[in-house]
């Protein structure tokens, strides 16, 4: 049976398009037709409607914060089942080994490992093993590079288009202390750079998270009380105070940002508990806590798992070894660092699960790792699907 009559046929069509993409993935097997239907733009098209892109698992890697080479070890931990399997060879139909950059909605921007003399950006869907490759001039190690990609606002029967977003900083003035960033833009419609007109004074430096998208804006947190922004439609640029200055705190609070609901929350641990805050209003930095637990109720829920977690904490003031460290947050979902172990904690039913050891993760997974919310999608990066051309190189 070829795709045409699965295209014409209402009840598969319709049926198999209300399908989470995790199952549609493995349906792909069951036969040619099947598979040329899961694969056609119209039906992904119609699936990107009718079901809703949630978290699939979250992407770590470690980094050295001090040296010039990059890790290449590269794992990625499902959620969604009561045991986790790390796996890491999720990214190894690319071309060479890989830094993860960002993840959005189903497509994970990526960049050549440093040392290397032609350093290259990969936008890649792990799903269906296909990228493209983007050159950047001055590309280097300490690049913060973002992706703005939204299928729900694209035409995915025509194109899959993108954009990418480079912030870097600057001295506003050469030996004063006053920084400000800049803004280079990647369009897929236009196939080119160019340099926006918009900057911002910030400074503090980008910290984890970075780039995160959200409603046409891009988010990075900062090692500061700020959230820098980045209007990638607009080309405007504003920073978001944090619901609570780190100097509220007797102790070094950890945080992160992430998405839920489609808008950016704020999470933070500090003595005074774990938190979770809503963005209500981006341009009063107007915050809604969502939820707050005591560090010693978390204990008393969850004995087997932590044990005096408050003192801890307390007694923690080096900032590059916490003892909780919130990793990432994506659709009431957080993973963090308790000491030496990865835990998934589940903010709606409290839920706290082992993931695994830290160092199964690396000997350094524990100091400035790199974690990237990622959610499975069956979104086409090329002009066409066939598996023969999958994993073919645009050149830009």
């Amino acid at each position: 049976m070829g795709k045409a009559r699965y295209l014409n046929d209402d009840i598969f069509f319709n049926v198999l398009s209300q399908l989470p993409t995790k199952i549609l993935v493995g349906l792909k097997c069951v036969s040619k037709g099947w598979k040329s239907l899961i694969s056609d733009r119209r039906f992904i098209q119609a699936q990107l409607r009718k079901t809703e892109l949630t978290v699939s698992g979250f992407i770590f890697q470690e980094k050295f914060q001090w040296y010039e080479e990059d890790i290449k070890t590269v794992s990625y931990i499902p959620v969604g089942k009561e045991s986790f399997e790390v796996k890491q060879s999720v990214f190894d139909f690319l071309p060479e080994d890989i830094v993860v950059l960002a993840s959005c909605d189903g497509l994970v921007c990526c960049r050549s490992c440093f040392p290397t003399e032609d350093p290259a950006i990969y936008i890649c869907n792990p799903v269906n093993k296909e990228f493209v490759t983007l050159r950047c001039a001055g590309l280097d190690r300490d690049s913060s590079v973002a992706l703005a990609f939204d299928p729900s606002q694209e035409l995915v029967d025509t194109s899959t288009n993108f954009k990418v977003v480079r912030a870097q900083q600057f001295e506003i003035e050469e030996g004063e202390e006053d920084l400000y960033f800049t803004f280079e833009i990647y369009s897929s419609k236009a196939g080119e750079w160019r340099k926006s007109n918009e900057i911002c004074k910030c400074n503090t430096s980008l910290s984890k998270n970075k780039g995160i998208y959200i409603g046409g804006i891009l988010h990075w947190l900062t090692d500061g009380d700020n959230i820098l922004t980045f209007d990638s439609e607009k080309e405007l640029s504003w920073l978001i105070s944090v619901p609570v200055p780190a100097s509220e705190f007797k102790s070094i609070p950890q945080a992160c940002i992430g998405e839920s609901d489609g808008r950016l929350h704020y999470v933070m641990i500090s003595e005074e508990g774990l938190h979770l805050w809503c963005l209500e209003d981006y341009f009063e930095s107007k915050w809604a806590l969502k939820y707050s637990k005591p560090l010693r109720t978390m204990e008393k829920e969850h004995p087997r798992l932590l044990c005096n977690l408050h003192e801890r904490v307390m007694s923690v003031y080096d900032t590059e070894t916490p003892w909780v460290n919130p990793l990432a947050f994506k659709d009431g979902l957080l993973l963090m660092i308790v000491s030496a172990k990865i835990y998934l904690y589940h903010f709606e039913t409290s839920k706290m699960q082992v993931v695994c050891e830290a160092f199964k993760l690396g000997s350094s997974s524990i100091f400035f790792p790199t974690v990237l919310p990622y959610s499975m999608s069956l979104v086409p990066l090329l002009s066409t699907v066939d598996d023969s051309v999958a994993g073919n190189k645009l050149t830009n």
